[in-house]
């Protein structure tokens, strides 16, 4: 059947009444006579609901052609992302016919269909609280994370703590940690006071896992109001960005997320706020009712995210973001698999933990979770993007520009390269003849603040490979060698390669070394003397000197450790070796 054939939704102003008989027996839109349909109450006539923000909704049965009410035959939420609908009869007598939701608008070609969790039991009425029943029939560990005080959430803890942003992290206290949040007797009628009753704003179905349409604030804190037995359907908040807003003036992130956060550090002053377009991503107001549940998910654009709970409680449910576990996170999100499967079944573990009033939650990025709310709950967060996790900041723009020599640390460099190599390959896009590709590159790159978009991409990414040891002809960096030696294709529009992408600059031919090897030794651990830094500038010139230092001072602990990369080649007289050896330390007075 064609799709123009096959739409089962439709809006009007004044429908068509039908006479009902049997699910099967009209094939035909609604006739003139009542306006009823075969859901509507038997033996009265059906009250028009004068919804200020809807009109009356209509929706076809795709089996037996019969026309619904949609708030008679509806399970709840938006009728326009409804694919394939069938009623409750046709359902009955056909236990194979699933109800299907249409994929969201994206730019991206691939089919997905959007989860039909309101009908996961082939018709059966929807149960929002089927989330916790779920939950005690599965096996879920209790989670290894570690619990640290404000105070040593700073950007010491980064550099000291290899795991440091790679799993979540709980402060159960936020003193310490340089953060501003409102009282704790603040309340959702506080948030609608300050940010506006008429805010706009979307609000989830938790029954169906889709946008209830036609919420304001105003309308939000009244469903909040009400008690817990009087609300017909659970519903939850978790997108309401605040910045700009009076409420905004009470909130401060915590001191390390603004040291990391790059629209907090490199977004231009002048263009942020009212007026200008900005992420706005960094100020979250979210509002849960009793039993609420979000889904399995990954947020977005690969950010970070903090979650302070102001009053209630959540518990979350983590999957580690390793190769296997996001492979089946990709197969079973967006597509017919989550209709009916659970994530946790997929993987090799599931995670629990649970927070409380007061308690803070830093979540990495990639990290899979779902949250359960157990409480009527007022949560304040954002997201955020960091030095530290690139391919998927303040301190590094400081070390690009510092003049005293300081060197990356290997985790920060790895994640920096990875964006050059990223960035060079857009440039690459912009000097090819896809003009389709072009364009959508082109759009993305802020043309007032960059005038020259793959100068400074590979500019960047020169300056980091001379930081990580590698010389400036080695502009493929280590996996390049040769690369000049292999063809690109033409007259095609696919996206250049990985290969392609980390070849030299165009009309630059270096010369080549025949092989190179880079070894790194382990951290070595000694105890020396040595002076401290003071407030002014003569230690410097002191530690530039290390002939100098003379084990002289306080005893302090070293860290060290040595990378080696040796690279040679063929010439006309014999050959040429290169030698570079670095040696990193990390001194910490005891």
């Amino acid at each position: 059947m064609a799709r123009g054939q096959r739409r089962s939704t439709r809006t009007k102003k004044d429908p068509e009444p039908t006479n009902f008989t049997s699910p099967a027996a009209s094939e035909s839109e609604p006739s003139n006579d009542i306006e009823t349909c075969p859901a509507c109450p038997t033996g009265s006539a059906v009250v028009e609901v004068r919804n200020p923000f809807n009109k009356e909704q209509w929706i076809r049965c795709d089996t037996c052609m019969s026309w619904y009410h949609w708030r008679c035959a509806g399970s709840g939420g938006d009728v326009d992302t409804v694919d394939k609908w069938y009623c409750k009869a046709c359902m009955d007598a056909n236990p194979a016919l699933s109800i299907t939701f249409k994929a969201p608008a994206r730019k991206s070609f691939r089919k997905r269909t959007q989860p039909d969790y309101a009908n996961l039991n082939a018709g059966l009425e929807s149960d929002p609280r089927r989330w916790k029943r779920i939950l005690e029939e599965k096996s879920i560990k209790n989670d290894p994370f570690k619990r640290l005080d404000g105070g040593d959430v700073g950007l010491h803890w980064l550099e000291e703590d290899e795991t440091a942003m790679t799993e979540p992290i709980v402060i159960e206290k936020p003193d310490g940690l340089g953060m501003k949040m409102p009282p704790s007797d603040f309340t959702v009628d506080d948030v609608a006071e300050l940010v506006g009753e008429d805010t706009p704003l979307e609000v989830i179905d938790v029954a169906s896992q889709s946008t209830s349409p036609g919420w304001t604030l105003g309308k939000w804190n009244d469903y909040i109001d009400l008690e817990p037995e009087a609300r017909e359907k659970i519903l939850n908040v978790i997108s309401l960005e605040i910045s700009g807003t009076k409420l905004a003036d009470l909130i401060l992130p915590p001191k390390l997320v603004r040291d990391l956060d790059w629209v907090e550090n490199y977004w231009p002053s002048t263009r942020k706020g009212k007026g200008h377009v900005y992420p706005k991503v960094q100020l979250y107001c979210l509002m849960g009712v009793a039993d609420a549940w979000t889904d399995w998910h990954i947020d977005f654009a690969g950010s970070s995210v903090y979650y302070h709970i102001l009053t209630g409680a959540k518990v979350f449910y983590f999957i580690r973001p390793t190769a296997e576990n996001l492979a089946a996170y990709e197969r079973w999100s967006g597509t017919e698999l989550q209709n009916h499967s659970w994530l946790g079944d997929l993987v090799d573990e599931v995670f629990k933990v649970e927070l409380t009033e007061g308690n803070t939650m830093i979540i990495p990025a990639g990290w899979i979770h779902a949250v359960y709310t157990p409480v009527d709950t007022l949560v304040f967060g954002g997201n955020f993007l960091h030095s530290y996790n690139v391919p998927t900041g303040d301190k590094v723009l400081r070390d690009l520009k510092s003049p005293s020599g300081a060197t990356f640390s290997a985790r920060v460099l790895d994640s920096m390269i990875a964006l050059a190599d990223f960035l060079v390959s857009e440039a690459r896009v912009l000097e090819g003849t896809n003009d389709h590709r072009k364009k959508d590159v082109k759009e993305q790159i802020p043309s007032d603040r960059v005038k020259d978009a793959p100068a400074m991409a590979r500019e960047l990414r020169w300056r980091l490979r001379l930081a990580g040891g590698y010389s400036s002809e080695d502009e493929g960096g280590p996996n390049a060698r040769k690369a000049n030696a292999n063809k690109r294709k033409r007259g095609t529009s696919a996206a250049p390669t990985l290969e392609e992408t980390t070849r030299p600059f165009k009309n630059f031919v270096p010369k080549l070394w025949d092989s190179f090897v880079e070894k790194s030794a382990d951290v070595e651990t000694r105890s020396d003397r040595g002076r401290r830094p003071q407030d002014d500038e003569s230690w410097v010139e002191l530690w530039l000197n290390a002939d100098s230092i003379n084990g002289e001072g306080e005893m302090a602990e070293v860290k060290s450790r040595s990378y080696t990369l040796t690279k040679v080649r063929r010439t006309a007289t014999g050959l040429e070796r290169q030698r570079i050896e670095r040696v990193v330390e990390a001194w910490k007075w005891i």
